[in-house]
């Protein structure tokens, strides 16, 4: 008698600290055939929004959580039943192979769609699970990545033993690279191969048990804290607080418990300290409409103010370096990527344009439209949402003319540019209205002192003041 084989996908932690993601949409319905890394659904993380491609072929026998869920990692994502019967060989092995032979001619390897992966200290091994009550039924039997060692027993003595021989069989290259890309050692993966071999979901399940064992015991607390709050789980619920009636209570997404998670630590570890200028940028209004190639637009005033601080920045290269974790080096860099603070509807994000010191004016201006436009679309690769060395701030476009910023850890200061208005000015002994804004520095008091952020300060002012001084560097 043959057997239908289904298979569940799980949520992986993939090396960016994921724990969770949040359901945006799914791509595909029940009943749909789907094969090897098609995607499946679109999920969003503490980064971005990505496509969550499918590790199994056949058709979707099931879907877990609706839109607006947030799924966990280790929570199944959907079930996937082979697509025909299977007789003689092992259903996954059959699966697993013929994805290989795809993944061979078509180069595949990912596993998350415009989600980066980056090495991890850990390793990851495969964890037996206790055996569950229900018993699968004769005509389905069910295999994940997390009961698969339990139906194919190796005792542990001897999967040790064949840890310890050496060369460790791996079907696949594209295998090979995705554990060590997850940051596992396949020596530490116990295979569940038909011929001994370590296969694809073999590394999924590894990774899955890896960030499992951190993540479920914070998410069951985290739950029932909710759960108690509302008045859902066990204990008294209440409708008032503080005497007022309880409207709503929302869960934070992914994205706002990042942010929040990021600036509670740049408030809580840097002791920052603040100057600030109010700087005539009249010439500077004045002469950008000039500066426009001929048939095209005139670079925007953020990208004039960004090459001018880069410029200010060569000049004072310790408000571009980075602390060392345990704050006893400074360490310093050959040039500035640039974090670009960007106000979406998914919230605060800083896209970075890295070694932006290379460009010209006209090119930061591309990279900053650019930069824009993918973050207020929520399509943002997680890869350009990180390395930055120095952040630009500018909160003119919000309508305000002030701001005291917090520092984008683990840079060590942040530039913000207040709204550039007529204002009555002083010029000349003679009072007239004058285009003026305000430029604020926020920086890390360990790495310099206020005579070295102002001297800073004052250098991007006479820039902006006289820009035909830097004339020749833009």
């Amino acid at each position: 008698m043959t057997a239908l084989t289904t298979h569940v996908f799980r949520l992986p932690d993939l090396g960016e600290g994921l724990t969770e993601a949040g359901l945006v949409q799914w791509l595909v319905a029940v009943g749909d055939s789907i094969v090897t890394d098609q995607a499946i659904a679109e999920v969003e993380t503490a980064k971005s929004i990505v496509e969550l491609p499918s590790p199994f072929a056949g058709v979707v026998t099931a879907l877990h959580g609706a839109p607006g869920d947030t799924i966990d990692v280790g929570a199944p994502v959907l079930e996937v039943a082979d697509s025909a019967p299977s007789s003689g060989k092992d259903p996954s092995t059959a699966v697993e192979h013929d994805a290989y032979r795809e993944e061979e001619r078509a180069g595949s390897g990912n596993v998350l769609i415009g989600y980066g992966t980056t090495a991890r200290g850990r390793s990851g091994r495969r964890r037996p699970r206790a055996a569950s009550g229900r018993m699968p039924s004769p005509s389905r039997t069910e295999t994940t990545p997390e009961t698969a060692l339990s139906e194919t027993p190796v005792p542990e003595n001897r999967a040790q033993d064949a840890r310890a021989k050496g060369p460790v069989a791996v079907r696949s290259p594209l295998v090979r690279r995705l554990a060590r890309d997850l940051g596992l050692d396949v020596h530490a993966i116990v295979p569940s191969g038909h011929d001994g071999a370590i296969t694809r979901a073999d590394v999924l399940a590894a990774a899955v048990d890896d960030a499992v064992v951190g993540a479920t015991a914070q998410h069951r607390d985290a739950r029932m804290s909710t759960r108690m709050s509302t008045g859902t789980g066990t204990g008294t619920g209440t409708d008032t607080l503080d005497g007022l009636s309880v409207a709503s209570r929302e869960r934070l997404s992914p994205l706002r418990r990042a942010v929040s998670a990021r600036l509670t630590r740049s408030r809580s570890e840097i002791p920052e300290a603040t100057v600030w200028v109010d700087v005539d940028a009249t010439e500077l209004w004045e002469l950008r409409s000039q500066m426009a190639p001929e048939g095209r637009r005139a670079p925007s005033i953020t990208a004039l103010i960004a090459r001018f601080v880069l410029l200010a920045l060569d000049e004072h290269p310790v408000l571009a370096s980075r602390l060392s974790d345990d704050a006893s080096e400074l360490i310093s860099f050959d040039g500035v990527n640039l974090g670009v603070a960007a106000d979406t509807d998914r919230g605060l994000l800083v896209p970075v344009i890295p070694r932006a010191h290379e460009l010209s004016i006209e090119q930061l201006d591309a990279a900053l439209r650019d930069l824009t436009a993918t973050a207020r679309s929520g399509a943002m690769p997680p890869e350009r949402l990180r390395g930055s060395t120095f952040t630009l701030n500018n909160y003119g476009g919000l309508g305000v003319d002030g701001s005291a910023a917090i520092i984008n850890h683990p840079d060590v200061a942040i530039l913000g540019i207040g709204r550039i208005i007529e204002r009555p000015w002083v010029a000349d002994g003679q009072v007239v209205a004058r285009r003026i804004a305000q430029l604020s520095l926020v920086f890390d008091h360990r790495v310099c002192d206020g005579g070295y952020a102002a001297s800073f300060l004052r250098r991007v002012t006479e820039l902006i003041e006289h820009p035909l001084r830097a004339f020749g560097r833009v």
